[in-house]
C-alpha cells in the first residue's frame, strides 16, 4: 500500500514541482527569491531546528541523522521511509495607507531515506529552494510634473535536487553531506508609462541558473543513565555558487491597448552581463539538544552567513543592500505516553516552537526581519511507524517604517512519513 502512495506522490511532483508558484510576497523581488528550503515539518514545527534525529523520520537539514535510520528495526531489516510535505499560506500585506490579502498553497517537499545497515543511511529528494512571485506598483512624478506608473513583476523561481548520506564513524559520532543541485528560471518585468503619453516602455529580463553546493554535518548523541540524550550538531552549508545565463529586452507598448510596438534583444555580451555569477555565502548552524527517548525534546539552534557579501549585478536594485544575516530557532515535543495500548492521544506527538531571524535584507535603510511561532501535531497511523504530521505558523516579516510593507502570515502544513521495511536479512537456524 506505502509503494501505491508513493508513486501516487511521485507523479503529482513530477507534474507539480515546475509549475506551483511558491511565493506571493513582495520581498521575493530581491536576489534569488524568497528562499524556501525549511526542511520537514516535524523540523519546521519545532522553529525549524534540524539537531534532532531518530530512526523513522528523515531529517532535510541534517543528513548525520541519516544515521539513525533503522535502528528501531535492529539490524536484520532495511528501514525505508517516504515523506512528502504540502503548505498552505494566507498573507496579510499591509503599509501605513492600505492592506490586502493573499495566499498560495505549496508542494514543498518529496524525499526517500533508506538504511543501508546500522548506522548508515541514504536519502535523496526534490524541493524548492527558492521563489519568485511578486506584482508590485509604484507612482511617483517627474520633472515636468507628470504622473509616472510604474509596474513591477516576477516569477519563477529555482529547485533542487540532492543525495545524501550519513553515517556512525564512532560511538555517539555521525558525519553527514548533502550534495544539491539547484536549477531554475527567473523572470523580472519592469512596465512603466507617463500620464497623457501615448505609448509606454518596457524591461524584461530572464535567468537560467544552475549550480552547486554541499552540506556537512557532525552530530555528537551521548546518552546518559540509559534514559537522557544529548543533541549536539554543527552543520555547514557551504557557498552555492550558481551561474546565471541571462536575456534582456526592452521596447515600447501603446497604453490603451497595452500591445507590444517594438521589442528589441538587448546585447548583453557587450556588457559582460550575458553569463554571470551568484555566489550564496556559507551558512553555519550551532544546535544543542536535550531529551528523552519517545517522551520529550528541547533544543535550540543558532544560524549565521556572511550574506553582505553577496549581489546579483544582472538585477539593479535601488535603495537595497545586503548586510550579514543570522536566526535563532527555540523548540521540542513532548508525547504522553508513545507505548500506550489505549488513548490515541496519549501517543500523539505535540510540537511547538519559535523562530527569529534577521533575513540580511535592507530596504530604504531598514532592516527586513522575521518572527514566527510554530506548533504541530504528530498522528501516529495504527500498527505502524508512519505517521501524519500537522503543522501551524504565526508570523510577522518586514515593517511598514519608511514606506515599507509589512506581512502578517498564518501557514498551515500538512505531510506524511511513511515507513517500510524494504529487505529483511535471511538467517538460518
Amino acid at each position: 500500500m506505502i509503494k501505491k502512495i508513493v508513486i501516487a506522490i511521485v507523479c503529482f511532483a513530477a507534474t507539480g514541482m515546475y509549475a506551483q508558484n511558491g511565493t506571493v510576497s513582495p520581498y521575493s523581488y530581491f536576489g534569488i527569491g524568497e528562499l524556501q528550503s525549511k526542511g520537514t515539518i516535524e523540523n519546521q514545527m519545532m522553529g525549524g531546528i534540524g539537531m534532532f534525529a531518530d530512526s523513522i523520520h528523515i531529517n532535510l537539514k541534517n543528513p548525520a541523522a541519516l544515521s539513525k535510520m533503522g535502528i528501531q528495526f535492529g539490524e536484520d531489516f532495511g528501514n525505508t521511509t517516504y515523506t512528502v510535505g504540502i503548505s498552505h499560506k494566507k498573507l496579510s500585506l499591509k503599509n501605513t495607507t492600505e492592506s490586502q490579502s493573499n495566499k498560495v498553497t505549496n508542494l514543498d517537499y518529496l524525499s526517500i531515506a533508506m538504511s543501508i545497515k546500522k548506522g548508515w543511511g541514504i536519502g535523496f529528494g526534490i524541493m524548492p529552494y527558492s521563489s519568485v512571485g511578486y506584482n508590485l506598483f509604484a507612482e511617483s512624478t517627474n520633472d515636468n510634473g507628470s504622473l509616472v506608473r510604474s509596474q513591477y513583476v516576477g516569477e519563477g523561481g529555482l529547485n533542487k535536487v540532492y543525495f545524501s548520506t550519513g553515517f556512525e564513524f564512532a560511538k555517539n559520532l555521525s558525519l553527514g553531506v548533502t550534495a544539491n543541485f539547484n536549477f531554475g528560471t527567473l523572470e523580472n518585468d519592469r512596465i512603466q508609462n507617463v500620464e497623457n503619453v501615448q505609448f509606454g516602455t518596457l524591461d524584461r529580463r530572464s535567468s537560467k541558473i544552475n549550480g552547486m553546493d554541499f552540506n556537512y554535518a557532525l552530530n555528537y548523541t551521548p546518552t546518559f543513565n540509559n534514559k537522557y540524550s544529548l543533541f549536539a550538531s554543527v552543520r555547514v552549508n557551504t557557498q552555492a555558487n550558481l551561474t546565471s545565463k541571462n536575456t534582456k529586452q526592452v521596447g515600447s507598448f501603446a497604453t490603451s491597448s497595452g500591445q507590444n510596438i517594438e521589442v528589441v534583444n538587448v546585447d548583453l555580451d557587450a556588457v559582460n552581463l550575458r553569463h554571470t555569477e551568484l555566489k550564496i555565502p556559507t551558512i553555519t548552524t550551532l544546535g544543542l539538544g536535550f531529551g528523552q527517548d519517545r517522551k520529550w525534546f528541547l533544543g535550540a539552534e543558532y544560524s549565521f552567513q556572511g550574506l553582505g557579501s553577496f549581489s546579483n549585478d544582472f538585477i539593479d536594485v535601488d535603495n537595497f543592500m545586503y548586510e550579514d544575516a543570522s536566526s535563532f530557532a527555540l523548540g521540542g515535543f513532548f508525547i504522553p505516553n508513545a507505548s500506550a495500548f489505549s488513548g490515541y492521544l496519549e501517543k500523539i506527538t505535540y510540537r511547538a516552537g519559535l523562530r527569529k531571524d534577521r533575513t540580511g535584507m535592507v530596504v530604504n535603510n531598514e532592516e527586513i526581519n522575521n518572527f514566527g511561532i510554530t506548533f504541530g501535531f504528530g498522528l501516529p497511523m495504527r500498527g505502524s511507524f508512519s505517521n501524519l504530521n500537522l503543522g501551524f505558523e504565526l508570523g510577522k516579516r518586514g515593517t511598514t517604517k519608511s514606506n515599507l510593507i509589512q506581512e502578517d502570515y498564518f501557514k498551515v502544513n500538512v505531510g506524511l512519513s511513511l515507513n517500510d521495511i524494504w529487505f529483511t536479512k535471511k538467517r538460518i537456524y
